[in-house]
C-alpha cells in the first residue's frame, strides 16, 4: 500500500468511526430527526431473519417511518434503552455493537445484543447490515 493510499484509507476509516459513533450518540438520546440527518436518501436498512420487519427498508423514510416505527411501536418506549457497547472501523465500513433493552408491550422483557455492519460514504450512511437474535425478538416483541 503507497502513502496516498494509506492516507486514503485512513482519512476514510476516522470519517466512517465518527458518523456512526455520533449516530450511535444520537439513538441512545432518542433524537430522531437528528438520527434521519446521517442516511444518504438512498440508504438502505437489511435485517437478517424473518420476522415480520425483516427485509430491506430504502431511504430514511421508510427506514424510520416503517422500520423503526414497527419495531417501536411493539415496545413501552420510556422503557426503551439502548448501550452503546462498540465498534470497529475499517474504510468506510463499520461494525458497531450495541444493547437494546425495553418492555415489550406483550409483557416480556427484551433483551437484544445487536451487531450492524454500517457502509459510509460522502460522510453519509449508505447501507446498514443488521443481526441480531431473531427468535428472541419473535418470542418477545412480536408474541
Amino acid at each position: 500500500m503507497n502513502d496516498t493510499t494509506a492516507t486514503t484509507t485512513a482519512t476514510a476509516t476516522a470519517t466512517a468511526r465518527e458518523v456512526v459513533f455520533d449516530y450511535m450518540d444520537a439513538l441512545a438520546w432518542g433524537d430522531l430527526d437528528r438520527l434521519r440527518s446521517f442516511f444518504d436518501p438512498e440508504a438502505t436498512w437489511t435485517l437478517a431473519g424473518d420476522l415480520a420487519v425483516s427485509g430491506t427498508w430504502t431511504g430514511p423514510d421508510e427506514i424510520f417511518g416503517t422500520f423503526v416505527a414497527a419495531m417501536v411501536a411493539r415496545l413501552v418506549p420510556e422503557s426503551v434503552e439502548f448501550e452503546f457497547v462498540g465498534l470497529i472501523a475499517e474504510g468506510e465500513r463499520v461494525l458497531a455493537e450495541w444493547k437494546t433493552r425495553a418492555l415489550a408491550r406483550s409483557g416480556g422483557r427484551y433483551d437484544q445484543h445487536c451487531l450492524a455492519v454500517f457502509t459510509v460514504r460522502n460522510g453519509r450512511i449508505a447501507t446498514v447490515r443488521e443481526h441480531f437474535d431473531t427468535l428472541h425478538a419473535q418470542t418477545v416483541v412480536f408474541a
